[in-house]
């Protein structure tokens, strides 16, 4: 196992402390884990809260900032944040008007995530919690039941996130986040595996020839393993499974060309102009777009694409000022 760590045991402490010595706008506890925006919480303001495993990064902590989260958990690799986690979050961003929950369709995350909320709101803290399962390959794997939340988790927050920066209310910015989800679909493809400190050794196996049509973030298994094909194919079988689910014809769309953390910059640019083609094809217009590690899965080879059919209003928001350690514009 070749990686930049101290011990496989210290690893999310390590990275906790890095992030708050490279992002003074964060307060960072790295005991406690939870990473929360340094004017939080904002009096009258929505709180915004997310997490799930390490090892997805920037997602979430990343994330946290104006415009975007007010806090953010970060477990263990690949492994839900505890309840007390969540809560502390939830608690320091409460600004009166109550607190969003994003959780990924991950088993525990969601039974932790309920769990907390339930906690909240014996404090006194109205709490909503949003779902988000955004992945079109598999119905149900290792680490759900129902579909995978992945890619639609950025487009959730940043949207999510613009709505109560402008001082909506907590009905308004949970029923915002739901229509993100509901108008966005993911497909991801692993050209290879990635290893967890803790565990020393790859996840699985691909074979030199292989890769795994629709993988899920955490290595877990997709479609069907096939034959290594060009990135062309790749891009138009993702998009393919997007659109037999989410019919994308004459859409205007916002897309998510997203390495899944080992995959070099110039090959998702070659999967972007894939998808390009593909989206040319079909009649969609393109309205915004994004090309880069947004959601990892430490260092797996690979690519997810993304897709949300936008409204008018949905544009807007992601067009909103945001200013995060791995996302900004507009300030």
């Amino acid at each position: 196992m070749r990686k930049l760590i101290n011990d496989p045991a210290d690893v999310v402490s390590d990275a906790l402390r890095g992030l708050a010595a490279a992002h003074p706008s964060l307060r960072v506890d790295p005991e406690a884990r939870v990473v929360v925006r340094a004017d939080a919480p904002r009096t009258g303001k929505v709180g915004l809260v997310s997490g799930g495993g390490s090892g997805h990064e920037p997602l979430h902590a990343g994330f946290v900032g104006f415009g975007m989260l007010d806090a953010a958990c970060p477990g263990e690799v690949f492994t839900s944040p505890v309840p007390d986690q969540i809560l502390a979050a939830t608690a320091a961003v409460d600004g009166g008007q109550g607190v969003l929950h994003i959780v990924k369709n991950y088993t525990g995350d969601v039974l932790n995530f309920k769990m907390a909320a339930e906690l909240a709101e014996d404090d006194d803290i109205e709490v909503v919690s949003v779902l988000v399962d955004d992945d079109v390959a598999v119905q149900d794997s290792t680490y759900t039941a129902g579909r995978r939340g992945t890619g639609a988790t950025l487009f959730v927050e940043k949207i999510a996130g613009a709505l109560a920066e402008a001082g909506a209310g907590l009905s308004e910015v949970a029923a915002a986040a739901r229509e993100v989800n509901e108008r966005t679909r993911s497909f991801g493809v692993a050209l290879s595996s990635c290893t967890v400190p803790a565990a020393g050794e790859p996840t699985f196996t691909l074979g030199e020839d292989e890769m795994e049509l629709g993988v899920g973030i955490h290595g877990e298994p997709g479609r069907e393993r096939t034959k290594l094909a060009t990135a062309d194919e790749i891009v138009a079988a993702a998009l393919a499974a997007i659109h037999a689910d989410m019919p994308l014809d004459g859409a205007e769309v916002l897309v998510l060309v997203n390495g899944m953390g080992g995959t070099p910059l110039i090959e998702q640019y070659i999967a972007y102009a894939a998808a390009a083609n593909w989206f040319e094809g079909h009649g969609v217009t393109v309205a915004r777009s994004l090309v880069g590690d947004y959601v990892t899965s430490l260092e797996m080879a690979g690519c997810m694409v993304t897709v949300c059919r936008l409204t008018p209003e949905l544009r807007q928001l992601w067009d909103a000022p945001v200013e995060t350690p791995a996302l900004r514009w507009g300030r």
